[in-house]
């Protein structure tokens, strides 16, 4: 896969250096992965929630933070649309961002 805006991951680890590890991660493997299907996806990440028009929410840290995730899954492209403390997603529609 194709992630787009990895800078937002990067960003977020230098304020959140307990999500670094996490974060870096699940970059490397997402990275390497050949998602074509949401199920692909939960198939690698069961505690992944699968969200309308191709998000996908992972839990980072034991369900610490969120990390948004909008695939193009027939080009093989995930963009990053949100990652940040639990509370912050909460206060947002993840359907939307």
């Amino acid at each position: 896969m194709r992630i787009i805006a990895r800078r937002i991951l990067t960003d977020f680890s230098q304020n959140h250096a307990d999500a670094k590890g996490a974060l870096e991660t699940w970059w490397l493997i997402a990275k390497k992965a050949d998602w074509a299907t949401p199920q692909d996806v939960k198939n690698q990440f069961p505690r992944a929630s699968i969200l309308a028009d191709n998000r996908v929410v992972f839990d980072i840290c034991g369900g610490n933070y969120r990390l948004i995730v909008k695939f193009n899954y027939e080009y093989r492209i995930g963009y990053v649309r949100f990652v940040g403390k639990h509370a912050d997603y909460d206060a947002i529609d993840a359907t939307r961002v």
